[in-house]
């Protein structure tokens, strides 16, 4: 049935191109059927469910009919604009949010949609707490036609930059892109950790593509409603899996019971909470404490899709259902996830640069209560201690005047939020620079 509907609406989309003054859709070229995906749809009452979504759009203005839908050349189209610039790409995780269904006239509605995505996903834990490890671009993507396909009902198609339509695989709140598209236009960005489509839609909906693996950096894609206030939640979820590396914790009646071996994720296990403590595993150091989405940290039956067999820490986290907060687990695994791209120390000076006394120097600390040391040649300068900005006279260098140091900041976040060593080793970073005592 499904694959039926998609063809009647490719159909539909090839007639709207044609309206639109293109090549007849006869003579146009047949599209490349790429494999499909696995991704996660969102339901209105917030549970999450899995569906399939094909890599391709049949209503994606395609680069060679571009020009005939009035497209191509478009001034605008794939400007780069920073919502939030925090710093350097390499010392900070860069989301990159691409419009659709935006025409040229409706850029700054974009930026205006875009930005209030940013907002709804940087209210919730941890991002709240984090927010100074981020920049967000916002990438200008023009259509030919404003809207997206299924909005407001399955009849109405619009071809657009990236092919945007409710109705995939049959479910109406399903919003699928293509992802030829959509990596084509973030790399216009200067980087790409995480991408974010914001279709320009107010209807409730979204999807996510969590097994899209780009070769420019970024792990998975997100849609949303650019115009729907709580479309948000759908991408802070699809985060629990890019950065955090989570598992679903919702799962299916009729799925049966779990029989392969411990999943590799942190947030689901094969152990009770009993046998947790005795191996010490997984959440084991988080048992008993309460959690930011409500309850007590233990062995809640069934996740992984699951009902049988396999564990989640809470009862119902926001890798369950949309509206919820990260578990303890969860947003311990989301900050080791954002310090994987991210640093906790940075500095407009950089490394390679041969400093003298007569410089200056400063680092900066995106991250609240982060603790800053300073060492010169392996000795640490405990009166430095939390200082962001030095003058290297302070250093009082001694020895030939050639003679070379090593001047190193290093930066811990104290978070008592991450308990794992192993994810700790992850809040650590260091700068190091030359520097001589003598004058340039």
């Amino acid at each position: 049935m499904h694959r039926s509907r998609i063809s009647t609406l490719a159909l539909a989309g090839a007639l709207a191109l044609a309206a639109l003054g293109s090549t007849p859709a006869s003579a146009a070229p047949a599209p490349v059927t790429r494999p499909g995906h696995q991704v996660e749809s969102f339901a209105e009452d917030g549970t999450i469910s899995r569906a399939e979504a094909p890599a391709n759009s049949p209503f994606a203005t395609a680069p060679a009919l571009s020009a005939a839908a009035g497209v191509a050349g478009v001034a605008g189209d794939g400007t780069v604009t920073p919502i939030v610039q925090s710093g350097a790409t390499a010392a900070k995780l860069d989301i990159v949010m691409i419009g659709d269904g935006y025409t040229a006239d409706q850029q700054a509605k974009f930026r205006a949609d875009a930005t209030a995505k940013w907002q709804e996903i940087s209210a919730v834990e941890p991002y709240k707490t984090y927010r100074g490890l981020f920049n967000v671009w916002a990438v200008e993507a023009v259509s030919a036609q404003s809207g997206v396909t299924g909005d407001p009902d399955q009849a109405t198609v619009r071809q657009t930059a990236l092919g945007s339509y409710f109705w995939c695989d049959g479910v109406e709140r399903l919003l699928c892109v293509d992802t030829d598209a959509v990596e084509r236009y973030a790399a216009k960005a200067p980087q790409a950790d995480l991408v974010v489509v914001v279709a320009n839609s107010t209807k409730y909906g979204g999807a996510g593509y969590n097994d899209v693996v780009s070769s420019l950096g970024y792990s998975g894609i997100a849609t949303v409603a650019g115009g729907n206030a709580l479309s948000g939640q759908i991408a802070v979820h699809e985060t629990g899996h890019s950065l955090g590396l989570l598992a679903d914790e919702y799962f299916y009646a009729g799925q049966g019971t779990y029989q392969g071996k411990e999943p590799g994720e942190a947030n689901i296990t094969k152990q009770t909470a009993a046998q947790l403590r005795r191996s010490h595993t997984k959440w084991y150091r988080w048992l008993g404490q309460t959690s930011p989405d409500g309850g007590t940290v233990g062995a809640y039956l069934g996740g992984g899709y699951y009902p049988q067999g396999l564990y989640r820490p809470t009862d119902n986290s926001i890798m369950r259902s949309l509206g919820r907060e990260f578990n303890l687990p969860g947003r311990e695994a989301m900050i080791a996830g954002f310090y994987r791209y991210a640093s906790t120390l940075a500095s407009a000076t950089p490394t390679t640069a041969k400093l003298t006394p007569a410089d200056r120097l400063s680092v900066e600390l995106p991250a609240p209560g982060t603790r800053l040391r300073w060492y010169l040649d392996g000795r640490e300068l405990t009166a430095l201690r939390d200082r962001t900005e030095l003058a290297l006279t302070e250093l009082k260098l001694t020895g030939p005047k050639d003679r070379s140091h090593r001047l190193t900041a290093v930066a811990t976040d104290p978070t008592t939020a991450v308990r794992d060593p192993e994810l700790r080793a992850g809040l650590t970073d260091s700068l190091s620079w030359e520097l001589t005592s003598s004058p340039r």
